[in-house]
């Protein structure tokens, strides 16, 4: 029986790679939530709906795990769109059930997101919380921005960042914390190998435990 890890944190943190990572390491699946909602809102620009609110709850509770691999998922429509149907009610709660699913894999789990270690899975037996300076996440997001859209600027990745951390943090329905319990890892100044080292021995240490 695997353990369950819930990973929160600010976009750019790095916590997606770093759980990528892990999960290869460690043989667990792992679960990027935001993916959740962004497969939601590609279905809406797909179907190009006028009802958000009421098509969005409904693809919320259709959703599979294939969507989550679809084609598009990053593109900027749907990041938009994504950070909007993520504070209608109806849409979490319908995904709050596939995340929980997700968690319950005996292999073991790892899900990052915003809200894992409060909400979706308070007992986890990991709760990480990993972190960055605003202007280290800008850096990362606005290098892989550019990929897809070189007219990007930094200064307005950086202020999109700075849009969805406010909004991330102020919502009343689970809204980005830290849980009291939770380890944290600041990636400002570490590389990645570091990073993936300080989540692996964390891991190791309970598992011997």
């Amino acid at each position: 029986m695997g353990l369950v890890l819930a990973v929160d944190g600010p976009g750019g943190a790095g916590k997606g790679t770093v759980c990528h990572i892990a999960s290869k390491i460690l043989g667990y699946p792992y679960l990027d939530t935001g993916l959740l909602y962004r497969a939601v809102a590609l279905k809406l620009v797909a179907k190009n709906v006028t009802k958000l609110e009421s098509h969005a709850i409904e693809f919320a509770g259709t959703l599979k795990l294939e969507d989550l691999n679809k084609v598009g998922l990053r593109d900027p429509e749907v990041s938009n769109l994504s950070s909007k149907i993520a504070i209608i009610p109806g849409v979490r709660e319908r995904l709050l059930s596939f995340q929980i699913e997700f968690s319950r894999d005996p292999r073991g789990a790892i899900l990052d997101g915003r809200d894992i270690g409060a909400r979706v899975c308070p007992n986890a037996d990991i709760k990480f919380y990993i972190t960055a300076s605003l202007e280290v996440r800008a850096k990362r997001r606005w290098i892989e921005t550019i990929k897809l859209n070189p007219s990007e600027t930094l200064s307005k990745v950086k202020a999109d960042l700075m849009k969805r951390d406010i909004r991330d943090r102020s919502r009343s329905l689970a809204p980005l914390i830290k849980a009291e319990d939770a380890l944290l890892i600041d990636t400002s100044e570490l590389t990645i190998d570091a990073s993936v080292k300080l989540f692996i021995d964390a891991v190791n240490e309970k598992l011997n435990n």
